[in-house]
């Protein structure tokens, strides 16, 4: 077992594919890509809702991507209603529109990972399955949004069970927060019951991050067959933040994408979203959101 005890400041030059350099009048620190560094950028699809205020969803996703070198292709399963406090209003999209997205991307495009967050409805369930049925080879990386951060549900029973049923089994790895996982499985009586109920369901790899449970610092822990792979201590931020799940997950696929073990990619992504957290922007009167592009404006 593995522990990390105090987050790693990360490198700009080391993580990420750009540089910075000086205007001509040697001012005004630019970013330049790389091209050293340059090669065939891995692609992510990614099945989440739309965000308006910004901090979670599609644009969680694509800015994450993006900070990691990748590029996100992206498809809507639901329009929100939402601002930096609270969801207000959750509507899901046509499931035979996504799937028509969905075939046109996969017919073009070298996917390398697929993201999956929050999904709106029973049918965009199914659609996605279906899906995914098709593609067997492709990773995938499964955030099971179930509640906003204000708290407000945004699934039901049937949705939780076909989570289960019809996701579990084709994902690669799975990251839900504490409550989540209790959500899925309220008969398991510990979050180490829970993991091994999503391995038994098919899903090989779990990370269970504990952002709600109590105490001074924030304990991870990666799951496989075998029992604890990994588990990682974070010192606690200040605050809450809206987004910060989506940051995972997004940063854990992208970098599976460029052929990253799975260990590795979840200590290097909790190591991402926790300086995103810490610099957090603070833009509305709820939770903060998280800097996904901090490493660009030091």
């Amino acid at each position: 077992m593995v522990r990390s005890t105090h987050p790693t400041r990360l490198s700009r030059t080391h993580r990420f594919p750009y540089k910075p350099c000086h205007s001509r009048a040697g001012r005004n620190p630019v970013l330049q890509y790389d091209m050293t560094n340059q090669k065939k950028t891995p692609v992510t699809l990614c099945f989440s809702g739309h965000d308006p205020s910004g901090g979670a969803g599609l644009q969680a996703d694509i800015e994450a991507i993006t900070a990691h070198g990748g590029h996100a292709c992206t498809i809507v399963t639901a329009l929100t209603t939402q601002d930096t406090r609270n969801i207000q209003h959750c509507e899901p999209v046509s499931a035979d529109k996504l799937i028509q997205q969905a075939h046109t991307l996969l017919d073009d495009i070298n996917i390398a990972a697929i993201k999956i967050g929050l999904l709106g409805s029973l049918e965009i369930i199914e659609a996605i399955a279906g899906i995914l049925q098709e593609i067997e080879t492709i990773p995938v990386i499964l955030d099971p949004v179930l509640r906003a951060g204000g708290g407000t549900s945004i699934s039901d029973q049937d949705m939780c069970d076909a989570i289960k049923q019809q996701l579990l089994p084709l994902s690669h790895i799975v990251t839900p927060n504490s409550e989540e996982a209790r959500h899925l499985f309220p008969a398991a009586e510990t979050l180490d019951q829970c993991a091994q109920e999503m391995i038994n369901a098919g899903c090989p790899w779990v990370l269970i991050t504990g952002g709600h449970e109590p105490g001074q610092h924030i304990i991870n822990t990666l799951y496989n067959e075998q029992g604890i792979a990994e588990q990682s201590t974070w010192d606690r931020l200040a605050g809450e933040y809206h987004g910060s799940g989506c940051t995972l997950a997004a940063s854990i696929a992208s970098l599976i994408a460029q052929g990253m073990d799975t260990v590795i990619a979840s200590n290097e992504a909790q190591h991402y979203t926790w300086e995103c957290l810490n610099h957090a922007r603070r833009i509305g009167q709820g939770q903060g959101i998280p800097n996904r592009l901090f490493w660009a404006q030091e």
